[in-house]
């Protein structure tokens, strides 16, 4: 009759053991759900939010800088560049877009921060990136012929240069794949435009 306790302890121990392992694996599987993304990453993760953050606003300008060519500039090369910015850019917003809802970061960065530029990257300010002001977009929709092409121009080469520093920023903290991507063809893309507009504006 004394084995029948150390039997029910035993089997208590098996059953606490076996509790264990469950618990161990259930956790194991909870912890590597989020990792199933590689959209996100540990590293570098608040530089690559507040770069979408910003460059959404800033590729926004750009399709409104290009709106108003298309509507207003009287040079052909003018307005096929608008076109083809507004390509390029309608797109990348919609990802980067997509990257922030699954990151669950807001769209837009706080209000309290957004004037100080990239978290984690010295921004130094909207001349810095690149983005005209109110008073410079108003300049901007009310010039015509020649004077508008050659302020469009001048703008837009500001605003890539903007851009750039924007993504060459971010290149130098992500470890995302994704975010990497976008960041080369911003560079490429853009640098290639501001060759083509700099062309434009000697000639």
């Amino acid at each position: 009759m004394r084995a029948r306790p150390l039997v029910l302890a035993a089997t208590g121990l098996a059953l606490t053991a076996l509790l264990t392992a469950c618990g161990s694996g259930t956790t194991s599987t909870t912890t590597t759900t989020p990792a199933a993304g590689s959209t996100a990453n540990a590293v570098g993760d608040t530089a690559d939010v507040s770069f979408a953050q910003l460059m959404i606003p800033h590729h926004q300008q750009a399709v409104a800088m290009a709106d108003l060519a298309l509507k207003y500039g009287t040079s052909a090369e003018v307005k096929k560049l608008a076109a083809q910015i507004e390509k390029a850019q309608g797109p990348e917003i919609a990802q980067m877009s997509g990257w922030l809802q699954a990151w669950g970061a807001p769209l837009t960065m706080p209000s309290s921060t957004s004037g100080d530029g990239m978290a984690g990257m010295d921004m130094g300010g909207a001349s810095a990136d690149g983005m005209m002001s109110t008073k410079d977009m108003d300049a901007l929709s009310m010039a015509r012929g020649a004077d508008f092409d050659r302020m469009w121009l001048q703008m837009m080469i500001a605003h890539h240069q903007g851009a750039i520093t924007m993504a060459n920023q971010v290149l130098a903290t992500t470890k995302n794949a994704d975010v990497t991507q976008l960041a080369n063809a911003i560079v490429t893309g853009q640098t290639a435009e501001i060759d083509t507009m700099k062309k434009l504006l000697a000639g």
